[in-house]
């Protein structure tokens, strides 16, 4: 067993505020201030049964009186509600009829132009983008429906290939900070999370992808959630040694976690677990270093070097894909443009209490000790924020 150092630094601690209570009740004794039902034809927020009715969530949302400090609840029935959301005012809760039928969707990759015949790229193409704090969601599904499956297995000489397959499901970004997500499904398959502010807290949920499909520099907890790896299938047709077909199903991690930063993504009592029973062994790795290009202060730009990437598994399970290796480097370009590689060793990447054929010892898997392992709770990585005191009165059964 390697031992690894964990480096501490300090946080300021914060108190998450009470619940308020709004006036309407609408079901399940919760009480909304909005509805959504994709069937509804009436006027965009029509009071009835004193809760306004509206056809999309966009239209919820643009409804939303600013400077809350409260949840505003916005309840959502059962349907695919196929728009691109933001939420950029505080205190916003979504909460869907049910996890599988409520469904957030868009379809845009990074290489999809806008409105304005522009390429979204990565950092835009997302479904749902949360930039203000105090976030909730629960009950329901976010997910990116482009089909990476479909454009990977084409031909490298086919036109109509996406040359740039990033399609982000969630995005957590700007002034995000202290969002839950309660019995959510997150799917998509590259880059399905992208987590760059801020601080998250995921309970029973469920995230699912391929390539780096949980990343960024932002802090995330994933408490007793179901992280999920989706078969690419690899066929030879992309020119693949025939002995690394179906070998390489990605990387689950991806984080630029700042060297200022004390921690990056915990998951902690989780499991993870394969899509399909015949992936590959040994075809995932944990994740690798990300080093995002950046405007460095000599007016250059080159990979990231204050980045610090951090994760840790804690008392995790974990399916036969997951590798012996564990983790993988990462390219990134110099201020020359030359390639360089920034390696798992170099990185703050940590386990402790691994269970499952997943679960296996190398020289590149780094475990913390018994001690060190204490340092990863949900409040100290969260920084004195302690979310579960927000979700318990609505917990679920566990996967």
């Amino acid at each position: 067993m390697k031992l690894k150092k964990v480096m501490i630094l300090f946080c300021t601690s914060l108190i998450i505020p009470l619940m308020g209570m709004q006036n309407y009740v609408l079901a399940e004794n919760i009480y909304y201030d909005a509805q959504v039902n994709g069937t509804y034809q009436g006027r965009s927020g029509e009071l009835i049964k004193q809760v306004k009715q509206y056809k999309t969530v966009s239209q919820a949302l643009q409804d939303v009186p600013a400077g809350r400090t409260s949840p505003y609840r916005i309840y959502i029935k059962n349907g695919r509600y196929y728009e691109k959301i933001t939420v950029d005012k505080k205190f916003v809760s979504l909460i869907g009829e049910s996890k599988e039928k409520t469904i957030l969707t868009f379809d845009a990759n990074a290489d999809t132009l806008d409105p304005q015949g522009m390429k979204y790229t990565t950092f835009k193409s997302a479904s749902v983008e949360i930039l203000a704090d105090h976030f909730q969601a629960r009950d329901l599904t976010i997910e990116n429906s482009w089909d990476y499956n479909a454009n990977w297995r084409k031909e490298n000489t086919d036109k109509t290939k996406v040359k740039n397959p990033q399609a982000v499901a969630l995005k957590m970004d700007l002034a995000s900070d202290q969002a839950i997500f309660q019995n959510v499904k997150i799917t998509g398959f590259q880059d399905t999370l992208y987590l760059n502010a801020g601080r998250t807290y995921f309970y029973n949920s469920m995230v699912s992808g391929n390539v780096d499909f949980i990343f960024g520099a932002g802090c995330a907890v994933f408490d007793s959630c179901h992280i999920v790896s989706r078969d690419r299938g690899l066929p030879e047709t992309q020119g693949l040694d025939s002995a690394l077909v179906g070998k390489s199903n990605g990387f689950i991690t991806a984080p630029s976690t700042q060297e200022t930063a004390k921690y990056g993504f915990l998951f902690i009592h989780s499991r993870l677990l394969k899509e399909q029973p015949q992936m590959a062994d040994e075809s995932v790795t944990l994740g690798r270093p990300w080093h995002p290009t950046t405007n460095l202060p000599d007016g250059t730009r080159a990979a990231d070097p204050r980045v610090s990437s951090a994760v840790a598994y804690i008392d995790c399970y974990m399916e036969a894909h997951v590798s012996k290796k564990g983790w993988d480097p990462m390219a990134g370009k110099n201020a020359a443009g030359a390639k360089i590689w920034f390696t798992p060793e170099t990185s703050r990447f940590v386990e402790y209490g691994s269970t499952g054929p997943g679960a296996k010892t190398s020289e590149t898997r780094t475990w913390v000790s018994a001690a060190e392992a204490e340092n990863f709770t949900i409040l100290k990585v969260l920084c004195g924020w302690n979310p579960v005191l927000a979700v318990q009165a609505t917990r679920k059964t566990s996967y």
